[in-house]
């Protein structure tokens, strides 16, 4: 994206104009005094967007990144469409323990308690962050050593639905790189904003882009202030108190385990509340992995720190074999995701898949639901991830809803199920999210103490391991392999230009008749707001002409009649985030795995072939 170098300057300009830090106001002026006109362009254009993930980026000066500034210029445009939508505005703000977390989110605070907001804090408010304490040359005394309550990020939407709060943000970048961090939205009903609200909020933003008066910078006398008159509220201590009461109480089934295993929260905040969830057992036996047991936002001892990431689990996986322990979980830094690796029948570590984690929880949530209850229930998951659920419900009995991906979808379609008198016990995306009736958004913890009590009921006597159950579980509804990678791009317009190419090859049809071999059987595109599947053509789903995202059900052209439910279904969607097409295949058949296996891995390379050319267009594949 280009700009020019006069509207370059002025940008400067702005930049040095607001921002309080000596050393990254003079970073920008440095670079325009020496005219590098493209790495001013790279900091300071195009300004981060603001969408329904809130905020994520790199930490550097400038306004396409994350930094006080344009942390400033979110917390006042968010707080302003608080203002305007309720009559006693009050916000939860949460954060990590990444580069600059706490001083973001004494930012949001300090800008709230400006507008009169009660703010329920989850943070410290005895060390202020060292960067508030410079710019402010306060009195406050900063210990390195102190703890700085971070939280795990579904605390946020735990304690605005516990508080009845306005809205709430959450600071982190849960699995990303060491210096990115993210500015995490959530609204009233406790769940990530959803459009229109982020663009709501994102107008509101483009108004208020100047900071207000000088007190917003001043940290220390607002947090002081707030404190004299009541409305800054420290409750991290009475929220993660009734976090533990809710998981007693709604997903406690078993209180005891009889059974080792190891944790990790991957550098992260997840061990503190893990290990007070784990009191509710009469008995626990289990080994924290102690390289990465303590929040470290360099995450030193991984590469990326992400559970799903290749090698993620390797400090894991030796402390379990070296204790001969059959169990490793995991949450990632923010303890939203849950992960976990079983020794297999050839005794070797098998990372479980986001699906096959799915699969194994919402068996277990359907065995453990009354029967006649089934009529009355729901499970969900984002159209991206298993239809295994789709074949469960139909053989048991309750009901299946898929969603677009995100947790922001799944939370609030699971919000409008339960106002309308249905049961949501879980909902799951295949991405490792995993979502219980508790709180409307994926929470690792939660998740690690449902799993632990899943491997106690079935797995503690060494009588039945995981594989059988889950070999039992598609014996019965079928066999769903998931084959789930990527297209790297390095011109993100790429995108575009695929999807049109594709859509071109079947024009003027609304969709192909056949891909390679295969025949369509159904065919959505929620880009231009087609569905074969409905009387109208109009997809159920939200329809976003400015995302990418075309779902198909295919089945071979020539079929034996030994399997007549042999099928493949994909999504293809441009990224939110990242310079990829995602691709996510999953292979059905009723007879064996490995009949489900092919057809997903000839399903992967016919889409290869017809539509994604990589050589062709320069992409970078990242097949599983």
């Amino acid at each position: 994206m280009s700009i020019s170098q006069d509207k370059l300057k002025q940008l400067a300009q702005d930049w040095i104009s607001i921002d309080p830090n000596p050393t990254t106001s003079k970073e920008i002026k440095d670079l325009l005094d020496n005219e590098e006109y493209a790495k001013l362009s790279s900091k300071l254009y195009p300004r981060i967007a603001f969408g329904t993930a809130g905020l994520r980026s790199s930490m550097e000066s400038g306004f396409a990144h994350m930094n006080d500034v344009t942390v400033l210029q979110a917390s006042q445009g968010l707080v302003e469409f608080l203002k305007s939508k309720f009559d006693n505005p009050s916000i939860v703000v949460g954060y990590d323990h990444r580069y600059h977390s706490q001083r973001y989110g004494e930012l949001l605070a300090s800008v709230a308690l400006l507008k009169g907001f009660t703010v329920y804090y989850l943070g410290s408010v005895k060390n202020l962050s060292k960067e508030s304490i410079e710019l402010s040359q306060s009195k406050y005394e900063n210990d390195n050593n102190a703890s700085r309550d971070y939280v795990h990020t579904p605390l946020v939407p735990f304690a605005i639905d516990t508080l009845k709060a306005s809205g709430g943000v959450m600071i982190t970048a849960s699995h990303n790189p060491a210096n990115d961090n993210g500015y995490k939205v959530y609204y009233n009903n406790g769940c990530q904003i959803i459009p229109p609200i982020d663009s709501d909020i994102s107008d509101s933003i483009e108004h208020n882009l100047k900071p207000w008066n000088d007190q917003v910078w001043n940290i220390t006398g607002n947090f002081t202030k707030g404190l004299e008159d009541g409305r800054l509220k420290v409750v991290r201590d009475e929220i993660i108190e009734q976090y533990v009461s809710g998981v007693k109480e709604k997903l406690l089934k078993h209180n005891e385990l009889n059974f080792k295993f190891v944790y990790t929260p991957m550098h992260g905040v997840g061990l503190d509340t893990f290990a007070k969830c784990m009191k509710l057992f009469n008995k626990s036996d289990y080994t924290v992995v102690p390289e990465q047991a303590h929040p470290d936002p360099a995450f030193p001892t991984v590469s990326f720190p992400n559970p799903e990431e290749k090698g993620a689990l390797d400090l894991a996986i030796k402390l379990a074999n070296e204790d001969k322990i059959s169990l490793v979980i995991a949450n990632d830094p923010d303890a939203d995701r849950f992960s976990c690796a079983v020794v297999d029948k050839n005794g070797k570590y098998k990372q479980l898949t986001g699906n096959e984690i799915g699969f194994l929880f919402a068996m277990y949530i359907i065995e453990n639901t009354p029967r006649l209850d089934l009529s009355n229930t729901y499970l969900l998951n984002s159209t991206v991830s298993s239809q295994i659920l789709k074949s469960m419900a139909n053989k048991d009995g309750f009901h299946y809803l898929d969603t677009l991906t995100g947790f922001k979808w799944i939370g609030n379609k699971a919000i409008d199920l339960t106002n309308e008198g249905y049961k949501v016990p879980f909902a799951f995306e295949e991405a490792i999210g995993f979502m219980f009736d508790l709180i409307h958004d994926k929470d690792g913890v939660s998740a690690a103490i449902v799993f632990l009590q899943l491997y106690q009921q079935w797995f503690s006597s060494g009588k039945v391991n995981v594989f059988d159950k889950l070999e039992e579980g598609y014996k019965k509804y079928g066999w769903f392999k998931d084959l789930n990678g990527y297209y790297r791009l390095n011109d993100l317009s790429l995108t575009n230009k695929i999807f049109k190419n594709i859509r071109e090859s079947y024009s003027p049809k609304e969709y192909p008749i056949a891909i390679g071999d295969f025949k369509v059987i159904t065919w959505r595109d929620l880009t231009v707001g087609y569905d074969s599947t409905t009387s109208n053509t109009k997809p159920i789903l939200p329809i976003d002409p400015h995302n990418q995202m075309i779902t198909a059900i295919l089945e071979p052209i020539e079929k034996s009649n030994k399997d007549k439910d042999l099928s493949v279904r994909f999504t293809c969607r441009g990224s939110g985030t990242e310079p990829k097409i995602k691709i996510y295949v999953e292979g059905k058949s009723t007879i064996s795995e490995s009949d489900a296996i092919n057809i997903a891995d000839k399903c992967w390379e016919t889409l290869k072939k017809e539509w994604f050319k990589p050589k062709e267009y320069g992409l970078q594949e990242m097949k599983p």
